[in-house]
């Protein structure tokens, strides 16, 4: 198999479990989000970490957390450890459907924070596209009476988490150890209070399952693997496939979800989102399509420069 070919499996070995995972967190929808947030951070700090002990590369993690780029870290481990929480949450209490909208969203937030931060040049159809998808939330908005807050909390985090992690220049699998080492302390505390004192979250439940059933404590455990092999996979992908390409095949994921949310969890999808999704899915193939285009002029003007130099 080509290198080429082995990243586009990787990228849609990641995308399929990241697609599949809200099943995962709706089998354990009676444990409090909370205590299944903690549990996560706990086990993909041990994956982590022991991937990294492996390799030898502890020494990353050390550098990160004894650097002055820590806050940076504990920026980028608040943001992904809240959009960690409402996912869990949305799919618990019914919103799976409002999670794989945050998902498709999440591109188009991506490129308005690149330019309001980073004062990126916006593509002509890069701005349509994040037009149609501002009129897809203010229809659903309109619509259902409310906004759909889950979706933006779930984009706007996600965006916030990229936009820190441009800025910190470390491999993904030592800046996610990081980040969850600097979570692990209030982990801790919380499965702490959880089992030795019945602290209860916002659901106001106290389960304290692990150790208890076995079924639960092993499904609870398992948190570290599925969070650390997409992650893996998709650096492995990155490396090998251009950005428009790699940007495309993430699709896969909130289309997934979208589709376990409504024919798996029997979610219902209202007449307001049979109109918003398709806006949003036309803007997100004109986003694709622009990156794409993007990705192959950048690809050929490398190309052109570097036999130029060469003659």
């Amino acid at each position: 198999m080509s290198e080429t070919g082995k990243g586009i499996a990787a990228i849609a070995g990641a995308c399929v479990i990241w697609g599949l995972s809200s099943i995962y967190y709706k089998a354990l929808a009676h444990v409090p989000p909370e205590e299944v947030l903690a549990h996560r951070t706990l086990w993909s700090f041990v994956f982590f970490a022991g991937v990294l002990a492996v390799q030898g590369r502890l020494g990353a993690l050390r550098g990160l957390i004894g650097s002055r780029r820590v806050w940076q870290v504990l920026l980028a481990a608040v943001m992904i450890s809240t959009n960690w929480f409402f996912f869990i949450y949305s799919v618990q209490t019914g919103r799976a459907l409002g999670a794989s909208l945050g998902y498709y969203i999440f591109p188009l937030v991506a490129v308005l924070l690149g330019v309001v931060i980073f004062r990126e040049r916006l593509r002509f159809g890069h701005g349509i596209a994040v037009v149609m998808a501002a009129l897809a939330v203010a229809i659903l908005t309109w619509g259902l009476g409310q906004a759909p807050w889950i979706s933006l909390l779930l984009a706007t985090t996600f965006g916030f988490y990229g936009v820190v992690k441009k800025g910190l220049d470390a491999g993904p699998v030592a800046s996610v150890t990081a980040e969850v080492t600097l979570l692990l302390p209030l982990a801790v505390l919380w499965l702490v209070g959880v089992h030795a004192f019945g602290w209860t979250g916002i659901t106001g439940r106290n389960l304290a399952v692990f150790g208890d059933d076995l079924r639960d404590s092993l499904l609870l455990a398992f948190s570290g693997v599925l969070t650390a092999t997409p992650l893996i996979l998709f650096s492995y992908a990155a490396r090998r496939l251009g950005y428009g390409l790699l940007g495309l095949m993430e699709y896969i994921n909130p289309t997934l979800q979208f589709l376990v949310a409504s024919m798996i969890f029997g979610e219902l999808v209202t007449r307001w989102h049979m109109i918003a999704l398709p806006i949003i899915w036309v803007a997100l193939a004109l986003y694709s399509w622009v990156s794409l285009r993007q990705d192959r002029a950048e690809s050929s003007l490398a190309a052109r420069v570097s036999t130029s130099g060469t003659t």
